[in-house]
């Protein structure tokens, strides 16, 4: 039985490996289906991570951390897994396909989310060259310049706030004529001088040419009046769906509880409500959803991990 299988293979996945291994648990793998690195390696220019003096790609950021979470005995599999169950001393793996069974004391979940595009033309033509879902990512990029917010949630507020900051315009389009964010996000949205609402808007184009976005075209949905949005930047935050299918269990309950958005609910050690499991980066309950962020967490998880195996050892 390991000691310990952590679930995705990005940030948090490989930050928790090293820091288990380099802890002292001598039986750990993670276990991947994609490309290590996680959502990351898909970014075009990265400049705010510590220690990358350089603007880099994902993948270039991420291109040594298998060779260092490797280091100290880490075990990378390229398997799906398909279902975590609780058992008597610990958790059940399976996996798609026709490889048997793994079992193991502890878990760290780290599948993380993806986030969900908005289905307008133009939109996957023009993703990582105009196109966001991370305006802590890419917003310093249109320093200056005007860009585009699409949504009407929590998030899509708070991403325009953030935004107004550091740009000289921002256009807020929703669908609707009210949002359905927390009270005091939306008065601090109409206290942003710089942002203009879009309201009742649908978002028809995403438009652009050989060097990337160049406006998003929307039209009233009671007038069907177009207008066109000369930006050079649409952000897009429509939600996100964390991927959670593995801890479902057969009776449609999860293994570990979960609020209404499915991310897991974790406290500051990474620990949930079922003992042995833990959750680190982009899967958790109010995730930040940045590279230095997930590492972190994933470190936390692991050192709780240890823990967590050195309490069954006293327990024997």
């Amino acid at each position: 039985m390991l000691d310990l299988a952590i679930i995705g293979g990005g940030p948090a996945g490989l930050s928790a490996g090293l820091y288990a291994t380099r802890g002292g648990l001598a039986n750990v793998e993670l276990y991947e289906c994609a490309m290590l690195g996680g959502q990351i390696t898909g970014s075009s220019e990265i400049e705010n991570y510590p220690g990358a003096s350089k603007v880099v790609s994902g993948m270039e950021l991420m291109s040594n951390w298998q060779e260092q979470c490797t280091r100290f005995g880490l075990k990378i599999k390229q398997q799906k897994v398909k279902q975590i169950t609780k058992i008597d001393d610990g958790f059940n793996i399976s996996f798609e396909g026709n490889s048997e069974d793994t079992q193991a004391k502890s878990i760290i979940l780290c599948t993380g989310s993806i986030p969900r595009r908005a289905g307008i033309k133009g939109e996957d033509e023009f993703f990582g060259k105009g196109v966001s879902t991370c305006a802590t990512c890419d917003g310093f990029f249109y320093k200056g310049k005007e860009v585009a917010v699409i949504g009407g949630g929590d998030s899509a507020i708070e991403e325009a706030i953030y935004l107004a900051k550091t740009c000289s315009k921002v256009y807020l389009v929703h669908r609707r004529d009210k949002f359905r964010a927390a009270p005091n996000t939306v008065e601090h949205l109409h206290n942003t001088k710089n942002i203009e609402l879009v309201l009742n808007a649908n978002c028809d184009e995403v438009v652009g040419d050989n060097m990337g976005v160049i406006g998003l075209r929307v039209s009233d949905k009671k007038t069907n009046k177009e207008r066109l949005l000369e930006v050079p930047g649409v952000f897009v935050f429509v939600g996100r769906d964390v991927i959670n299918e593995l801890i479902k269990q057969d009776d449609g309950s999860y293994l570990c509880d979960i609020n209404e958005q499915g991310e897991v609910l974790t406290n500051l050690k990474m620990t949930t409500s079922t003992k042995g499991v833990f959750v680190a980066g982009d899967m958790r309950e109010q995730a930040s959803k940045q590279v230095i962020c997930a590492a972190g967490d994933g470190a936390t998880a692991a050192l709780s991990a240890i823990d967590y195996i050195d309490s069954l050892g006293k327990k024997g």
